[in-house]
């Protein structure tokens, strides 16, 4: 099984934040577990950084690294990821969540995240 974090899950690990439940955390660490992060969570986060609607302990550059040292693979978008998007319910409103359940259902990733509403996406 593979992993799609969602922006908030990523940065509750991060942060080391306990919403993060244990039996997720201890899936991420695995490192024989794939675990992926879609490049629209980075721009959200740099977005709502920007605009002071999120602050964090660490720089912006250093959660690429973090990232990397954690074996987190950064997914790009493509063409398959918003020819999903077109295909899409609109079940939810914001884009950067709508594109990352895109990926989730074109890559056959488990996404991890507490957004109820994306939970009723078939991924």
């Amino acid at each position: 099984m593979a992993f799609l974090l969602d922006t908030h899950a990523f940065l509750w690990f991060v942060a080391g934040d306990k919403q993060l439940p244990l039996s997720i955390k201890s899936e991420l660490i695995d490192i024989n577990q794939p675990c992926f992060l879609s490049i629209a969570s980075l721009w959200e986060i740099a977005i709502k950084k920007q605009i002071g609607k999120l602050e964090l302990n660490i720089g912006f550059n250093e959660l690429f690294r973090f990232a990397e040292r954690n074996q987190i693979e950064i997914v790009s978008i493509n063409e398959t990821h918003l020819s999903t998007l077109l295909n899409l319910e609109f079940i939810h409103n914001d884009p950067f969540d709508r594109i990352i359940v895109s990926q989730a259902i074109a890559e056959d990733l488990v996404l991890i995240s507490k957004d109820h509403k994306l939970k009723k996406y078939k991924y």
